[in-house]
């Protein structure tokens, strides 16, 4: 490790002279651009995370000093993913940096990619607010590129959130639109169901039956298979249960769909919620009589 340590170091001073000395503006860049890459993979190789990324960060600026474009921005990634190992923060900014490049020479899949990446740093952070920003903006390129498959996979990750935030409708309408557009390719129809199931969650999680109830129906009419399934069966039993608000009974649907389909802790969490809202209900009542 410690030789490699020096090498790099050897191979960064090699580069830095390069761009102090003389030499026809081009190939001095160049040179210095070999060179800086050199002793970037040294400092990879010996685990030097915080100097092998500041090091790419020049040879980026080697390739935007030849108007190379795409090079510098897959020199902003590399730098992004050896600061990931130490720096969550810098590792976002050189992703934005190489989002930006990948814009500007018009690879927007590729802009997609590292977008959504920057959207899994903040999710592993727990920053969900700025993860959805990424997200959202994810999957909008990869719409414009249609990809399909990656866009969908983003904006669940957002109505996912969505819902974490409390913020119902915004997710209903995200899994009713991927539900919707499922229907139609026959490798996606599969997951109509599982679309459908987490919207009427969401739908029970705010509380009004009588919505709950034409959801049901309007999932019907999209998919008329859908009232043959358990998820369906499921939701409109769930709604049984609030509008008798009956506790008991929620708890038992909710325990049968688990032993057959066992709810992840999405879907456990938003449904926990639900039946808190049934037991203050309960109990208000419990006090006025």
């Amino acid at each position: 490790m410690g030789d490699q340590l020096a090498k790099g170091e050897e191979f960064e001073k090699k580069a830095e002279k390069k761009l102090t000395g003389w030499g026809l503006f081009g190939s001095k860049y160049e040179d210095a651009a070999d060179l800086f890459e050199k002793a970037a993979n040294s400092f990879k190789l010996a685990k030097s995370w915080d100097k092998a990324g500041s090091t790419y960060l020049k040879l980026a600026n080697c390739h935007l000093k030849l108007e190379s474009k795409h090079e510098a921005a897959q020199a902003y990634v590399e730098a992004a993913h050896c600061y990931k190992k130490t720096n969550i923060t810098e590792s976002v900014s050189c992703l934005d940096h190489a989002v930006n490049l990948f814009c500007d020479i018009g690879r927007l899949s590729m802009a997609a990619r590292y977008l959504k990446e920057i959207a899994e740093l903040h999710e592993s952070e727990q920053n969900i607010e700025q993860a959805v920003v990424y997200y959202e903006k994810s999957a909008d390129f990869y719409e414009n590129e249609e990809v399909t498959t990656s866009a969908n996979q983003c904006k669940q990750k957002v109505a996912q959130f969505a819902a974490q935030l409390e913020q119902y409708q915004k997710s209903i309408e995200i899994y009713e639109e991927i539900a919707r557009q499922s229907l139609s390719n026959n490798l996606l129809k599969y997951g109509v169901k599982g679309h459908l199931l987490n919207a009427g969650i969401c739908q029970l999680c705010k509380g009004d039956v009588i919505a709950i109830t034409n959801a049901l129906e309007r999932y019907q009419e999209l998919d008329p298979t859908f009232s043959g399934t358990r998820e369906y069966r499921f939701l409109a039993d769930i709604a049984a249960a609030i509008d008798e608000e009956d506790i008991g009974k929620f708890t038992d649907v909710v325990k049968e769909f688990d032993s057959m389909t066992p709810l992840d802790s999405w879907k456990t969490t938003l449904l926990l919620r639900v039946k808190e809202k049934l037991k203050a209900k309960e109990l208000e009542e419990d006090d006025l009589t």
